[in-house]
């Protein structure tokens, strides 16, 4: 039975982040767990599924190599028949190096995927609350516009090489201690092309790839946060003999915001109110990110209160719907106050029967005392 695709057993997309992939494991692994499971037979089966998907996707050389060559990637006898490339006997190839010059090893001579790309991405808090468009300028290499990657000058032959016919490898047999070996070596004269060039291109020097800073365009979706990872296919570095382009992963990062802070995709904001407020209730005005709400102070309201604005937060990233803004409040205590306000919060006090500091007396009051007067 063909394996699942790792991202559809944990239900995350191609491009979820170390984060989501951790969040899906831990909540399929509580869920299918044999011990929460005991009358279910499939449920041991499927928790090493999901098992075995968390350990591949949450290691990113892993991953790296399951997002390009599949489950193939991921055996570790990929790329050769073991791990020293003669059923696993290491050291073998050396062996070959040390008798006749050269690993008994083929090269790859057909077309080869370019090499994927990051760039890491600083953008505003709005930004990720709402989606926006930029443009991001990349250095990568890519294929020279001149020859587009043939590495000869246009208009000038490219023959087969007369050295292994095409082949990119010629076969050698020699006598040794050991015997009659016959060993295939990459070809010295076209470095395993199978084609030479007369006239190299004059604007990559033969090379058929420069390197470029090339400006892209990417859509950043709204309700993203640090860690998101973007995925833009085929804009990675060129690839060699006819190969794809590998692609290009963007990084964000998000900058912190003055009043709000964010949670998930609610957002946290303190706003302060006078006693006065706290004490009869009233309305106060808001911040949100986009224009001024109106919430309403209940009377008697505490310190620390926390009141909710529905779908003031950040947008969901996947689905409809926001967040919510949640607001708590603090009391702002006065530092300064005229003599009548200070005599009617002293009249407010003693009518709670409150014990406060008595009214500092002035100069003149202090001076008709000391006469007795």
């Amino acid at each position: 039975m063909a394996k699942r695709d790792y991202y559809e057993v944990l239900g995350v997309p191609k491009e979820a982040n170390d984060e989501e992939i951790k969040k899906a494991f831990r909540r399929l692994a509580r869920q299918y767990h044999p011990d929460v499971n005991k009358d279910d037979p499939k449920a041991e089966e499927k928790f090493k599924e999901i098992n075995e998907a968390y350990e591949v996707l949450s290691d990113q050389q892993k991953r790296a190599a399951y997002d390009r060559f599949g489950h193939a990637g991921t055996d570790p006898n990929f790329g050769g028949a073991g791990a020293g490339g003669f059923g696993g006997f290491e050291g073998f190839g050396d062996i070959f190096d040390m008798f006749f010059g050269g690993s008994g090893r083929r090269r790859n001579t057909g077309p080869e995927r370019g090499a994927d790309l990051r760039y890491d991405l600083r953008i505003d808090f709005e930004a990720a609350a709402f989606g926006q468009e930029t443009t991001i300028r990349v250095p990568r290499i890519e294929l020279c516009p001149t020859c587009h990657g043939n590495r000869a000058k246009p208009g000038t032959p490219i023959k087969t090489c007369p050295n292994c016919h095409g082949a990119g490898q010629v076969q050698m047999v020699q006598n040794t201690a050991f015997g009659r070996f016959s060993t295939v070596r990459t070809c010295d004269r076209c470095q395993g092309e199978g084609k030479t060039i007369e006239t190299p291109c004059p604007e990559c020097a033969g090379r058929g790839r420069l390197r470029r800073v090339r400006e892209i365009k990417i859509t950043i979706p709204a309700g993203v946060d640090t860690g998101h990872r973007l995925r833009v296919s085929g804009e990675g570095e060129a690839g060699e003999r006819g190969g794809p382009a590998g692609d290009l992963y963007v990084y964000l990062s998000v900058k912190p915001h003055p009043l709000f802070q964010r949670t998930g995709d609610d957002l946290i904001l303190e706003r302060a109110i006078s006693y006065a407020q706290a004490t009869l209730g009233g309305t106060v005005e808001v911040p949100t990110l986009e224009s001024p709400a109106e919430l309403r102070i209940p009377e008697g309201t505490q310190p620390g209160t926390l009141f909710k604005l529905r779908g003031k937060g950040i947008p969901h990233l996947r689905g409809s719907g926001r967040g919510d803004l949640l607001v708590r409040v603090k009391i702002e205590v006065p530092t300064k106050m005229t003599p009548a306000q200070r005599e009617a919060v002293r009249q407010l006090a003693e009518a709670f029967g409150e014990q406060v500091s008595p009214p500092e007396k002035g100069f003149i009051n202090k001076v008709k005392e000391a006469f007795g007067k």
